[in-house]
């Protein structure tokens, strides 16, 4: 396993939409599994190959609240359920955030890792996690659904040290 370069704001990969994936290979395998060391090493919630140069429609997401890891490969939102406005952030767009409206509840239906169907639901943080990398896959960033805006966030080591 490898970290990985992320791409940052500006990078033209980031407005690509991404193409499906038709079958595993030892090389997507690997891609997976650097993705979720690039997104521990960086402190992340989710990641999406495009975020490391990778126009591929794979995504991986922790739910650290429940202890879950998730790869969704090619997923498709199916249905969503009320709102919910809140603070996104981006390994792509560092020290910066934004609220974003999102739906509160998500299912969306995807392919794991062996490329076997399953459908997935999530509320609340894991919703907004599965829109957030989604929306990547077809070359979308969060910075451009802000209700207001971003705005400068510091970095968790400045704050622990003001506190």
């Amino acid at each position: 396993m490898a970290i990985r370069t992320i791409r940052e704001i500006g990078d033209d990969i980031l407005t690509k939409k991404c193409k499906v994936v038709k079958e595993m290979t030892p090389r997507l395998q690997t891609l997976i599994d650097d993705m979720f060391e690039t997104m521990a090493a960086a402190q992340g919630v989710g990641l999406a190959a495009p975020q490391v140069g990778i126009l591929k429609r794979i995504c991986v997401i922790d739910d650290y609240e429940h202890e879950q890891k998730y790869v969704l490969i090619n997923p498709e939102i199916t249905e969503t359920e009320g709102e919910q406005i809140g603070q996104e952030g981006c390994l792509s767009v560092p020290g910066k955030a934004g609220d974003v409206k999102r739906p509160m509840k998500v299912t969306v239906e995807a392919f794991d890792r062996e490329m076997k169907k399953f459908t997935l639901t999530g509320e609340g943080l894991l919703a907004r996690a599965i829109c957030h990398e989604t929306d990547h896959l077809d070359g979308e960033l969060y910075v451009d659904k802000t209700i207001d805006g971003i705005y400068d966030v510091m970095p968790p080591e400045e704050e622990e040290e003001e506190e």
